[in-house]
């Protein structure tokens, strides 16, 4: 068919020519026989799979060398649209040479990018990626049959999206490691949701067991989870610390909190401070200090200025610290 004895308009400016081309003309489409698996000197392996989502379905003929698990040889047949048997060819000749475990790396994305005529466009609307998904999906059937397992062990991980084959864990980590505010933001990193788009949201293309926007959402519970977490952890590290320190140490400590925070600020007026002693008085630590130029005599050195020394060292070393001006 060409492509303008069907439709015109821009519809088909969506598809790529290679994807055109093997709609009308596919080069491994066909049936493989017992008789002819064994002229090859490998074992038959047909597998049989349907998308519910649009009625297409495709059935894959592999010839395995049992000794070397290599695919000799690889025909379909596709039972849906045109886009279904471009893509089912372009699965059939991407598995052949390969070992069934080679075969079974093989993505959708795989099969739609050796559909593209440029590498950066791609070769068919958005609501046509399930088409190669199913293509991914027979292989994965077919990888089943020969080893004698069940299809789910082959797929280790959640898959969220399909079409861009991203899983659960690659978009959790992908969303903290970027702190990724956005599903457009998640898309653009993982190109997750950038083809059907059903898995973006509820009321897709698909229906899905969980959705970007959800993901999105735990990820951030989790992360201001963690984020609490971690501040009450460093709060009480911190306090186990102090506890531990020499009388020098803990000087040593409260200085550098005063000369980030605090002297700084009497600076501003001439003034500055100093530590003369710190004596624990249970569950109290209590820190003598000395104002000196103009805050020695100044009225707030006992109320603003000490209430404000006395909140950052509660803050920022031990909870229990009192400041006592001398």
């Amino acid at each position: 068919m060409a492509k303008n004895d069907l439709i015109s308009g821009s519809i088909w400016d969506e598809y790529s020519n290679q994807v055109i081309k093997r709609m009308d003309e596919p080069t491994h489409q066909g049936e493989i026989t017992e008789e002819m698996a064994k002229e090859a000197g490998g074992k038959l392996i047909v597998a049989d799979f349907g998308a519910e989502s649009c009625g297409d379905a495709v059935r894959l003929y592999w010839v395995v060398n049992e000794t070397t698990d290599v695919i000799v040889n690889s025909k379909f047949k596709s039972f849906g649209c045109g886009t279904a048997i471009a893509s089912s060819d372009v699965m059939a000749e991407l598995c052949i040479g390969k070992t069934v475990d080679e075969a079974i790396k093989i993505t959708n994305i795989d099969v739609e990018k050796a559909l593209r005529d440029h590498p950066d466009v791609p070769a068919v609307p958005p609501q046509k990626m399930h088409c190669s998904v199913m293509a991914y999906d027979v292989i994965k059937k077919a990888a089943s049959t020969y080893k004698g397992v069940d299809m789910e062990s082959l797929e280790s991980e959640i898959i969220v999206c399909e079409c861009a084959r991203v899983s659960l864990a690659t978009l959790q980590e992908v969303i903290k490691l970027n702190n990724l505010q956005t599903v457009e933001e998640v898309t653009d990193y993982t190109k997750a949701g950038a083809f059907c788009k059903s898995c973006i949201k509820p009321g897709g293309h698909e229906a899905k067991d969980i959705y970007l926007v959800d993901i999105l959402k735990d990820v951030h519970a989790e992360m201001e989870h963690d984020k609490l977490k971690q501040a009450a952890d460093a709060s009480a590290a911190g306090q186990s610390s102090f506890d531990k320190m020499t009388i020098v140490q803990r000087i040593k400590l409260i200085d550098e909190v005063l000369d980030g925070e605090i002297r700084p600020m009497l600076a501003m007026d001439g003034g500055n401070m100093e530590i003369i002693d710190i004596k624990e008085n249970t569950p109290h630590y209590d820190i003598y200090i000395r104002y000196l130029g103009a805050c020695n005599g100044c009225a707030s050195g006992d109320t603003g200025t000490l209430y404000a020394i006395e909140s950052v060292l509660k803050q920022k070393v031990d909870e229990n610290i009192r400041v006592l001006p001398i």
